[in-house]
């Protein structure tokens, strides 16, 4: 993926039941900047000179978390979104990453099936915690009639 992608997988985004997308952390800045310190990882689906999928993959030197991981849905269940899945972990692999982790909205239930068919654990075992250090980054969450416009 490159910052030139932005708009379009932006427009994807958008269009993905059950995604949340920051108001903040989404902008073209931050995408830039998260971009810039993961180049080789993040990825994009062309089909005929359209993005159809997206994934943004980064790590921190032991670890790597996969976010906003999306195909149009069009083209889903024909292994789109498994190849740039199999991508990322090639990469990650290439640079010494071991572990690989992503969240998933518990309403994402799309996402939530694709996970488990493709053989990924859902953990019991520990809480989630996060601290939003700027209170106007605010989540928009995609729902289902936003997606039939």
């Amino acid at each position: 993926m490159k910052l030139e992608d932005y708009d379009e997988v932006h427009a994807l985004w958008l269009t993905i039941q059950g995604f949340g997308i920051r108001s903040i952390d989404d902008s073209r800045e931050d995408i830039a900047r998260f971009i810039e310190r993961n180049p080789e990882t993040s990825v994009v689906a062309e089909t005929q000179g359209r993005i159809v999928g997206s994934i943004l993959c980064g790590n921190d030197g032991r670890q790597s978390m996969l976010y906003h991981v999306c195909v149009l849905k069009e083209y889903r269940r024909i292994g789109i979104g498994r190849q740039m899945v199999g991508y990322c972990m090639r990469k990650l692999r290439e640079l010494g990453i071991n572990k690989v982790t992503l969240v998933a909205f518990t309403r994402n239930d799309i996402g939530n099936a694709f996970w488990k068919t493709i053989g990924w654990n859902r953990r019991t075992d520990l809480n989630y915690y996060d601290f939003v250090l700027n209170e106007n980054n605010i989540t928009r969450f995609i729902t289902e009639e936003e997606t039939r416009t």
